[in-house]
C-alpha cells in the first residue's frame, strides 16, 4: 500500500504535537510516560520528535491522559494558527 505524502501542514501539526508532549512530560522519563500510556518508549520517541506526525487517534488520546491533557487542549494549542 502506498502512504499520501504529508501536506506541510500536517507536518508543522505533528512538530506542534511533539513539542506540546515533550513540555508536558516534563521531568518524568519517556519510559515511565509510555508505559502509563500502553505505548512503546520508540513510538512516544518518534512522536514527541515529529518523526510520525500523524499517531492514532488512541496513542494520542493514551497519551494525553498519562500526561493529564485534554483532547480538548491537546487539538486548540496543535490546530494550525490562524493566517
Amino acid at each position: 500500500m502506498v502512504r499520501t505524502p504529508l501536506t506541510p501542514e500536517e507536518r508543522d501539526r505533528g512538530e506542534r504535537l511533539g513539542l506540546l508532549l515533550r513540555e508536558a512530560r516534563g521531568d518524568r522519563s519517556m519510559a515511565d510516560v509510555a508505559a502509563a500510556a500502553g505505548v512503546s518508549a520508540e513510538t512516544l520517541r518518534k512522536i514527541e520528535t515529529g518523526r510520525a506526525p500523524t499517531p492514532a487517534f488512541f496513542t494520542v488520546a493514551a497519551l494525553a491522559e498519562a500526561l493529564g491533557l485534554s483532547m480538548d487542549e491537546l487539538v486548540a494549542r496543535c490546530a494550525l494558527a490562524p493566517v
